[in-house]
């Protein structure tokens, strides 16, 4: 596991990071907020019952969406905590622990979705490793989707050479998750890759 990986930082600076997190989103849910948005737009990507691998799952809201849509769902991420709370309130998919950077799951999927600015978490060592993994696990015509804000450590630019090393190919860009187009200054990134050469 990577030892730069930031998420791991904040939980040794506060261990009650993971909790804190668990409940802010519980508190969007309880206030209305759209904690949809993304899993929307995967869906509109594939057909029913699609293979989905929401990489970086958290509590679940976007991959546990999707599998009451659905569709098959596996979720990962390093987080215990966040993936008990996944396993609570969307029992439809299959919820595991697992560093991205590691992922070897012997199957592939239609979609990897990864939202919530997980890559900004991944430590800088390890993001184009977990990148070349996304690409492994996409089946014949899958698609990779990596959404993620500007201003936290790692570039847009950056990010998308990461991307090409890795064997990915640019299908769009979009600056949300509901389909505006990218421009430069964006705050924000949503980019949807498909299987190019290996690298």
């Amino acid at each position: 596991m990577s030892t730069d990986n930031l998420w791991l930082q904040k939980i040794a600076e506060n261990p009650g990071h993971s909790q804190w997190y668990i409940d802010r989103f519980r508190e969007m849910a309880a206030r209305g907020d759209d904690l949809g948005g993304e899993a929307r737009m995967i869906d509109a990507m594939v057909p029913r019952g699609a293979r989905i691998l929401d990489a970086g799952c958290g509590t679940g809201r976007v991959g546990g969406r999707l599998a009451r849509s659905g569709h098959q769902v596996v979720g990962v991420d390093l987080d215990p905590a966040l993936i008990e709370e996944a396993e609570r309130d969307f029992p439809g998919a299959r919820w595991q622990v697992g560093d991205l950077s590691e992922l070897t799951l012997g199957e592939t999927f239609d979609v990897v979705v990864c939202p919530g600015n997980v890559m900004t978490f991944a430590g800088p060592s390890s993001r184009g490793t977990i990148l070349r993994r996304f690409r492994e696990h996409l089946g014949d015509g899958g698609r990779v989707v990596v959404g993620f804000g500007a201003g936290r450590g790692y570039e847009f630019d950056e990010f998308l050479k990461d991307a090409a090393s890795a064997g990915l190919e640019q299908d769009l860009l979009l600056s949300t998750w509901d389909l505006r187009p990218f421009v430069p200054g964006a705050d924000f990134l949503v980019a949807v890759f498909r299987a190019g050469a290996a690298a």
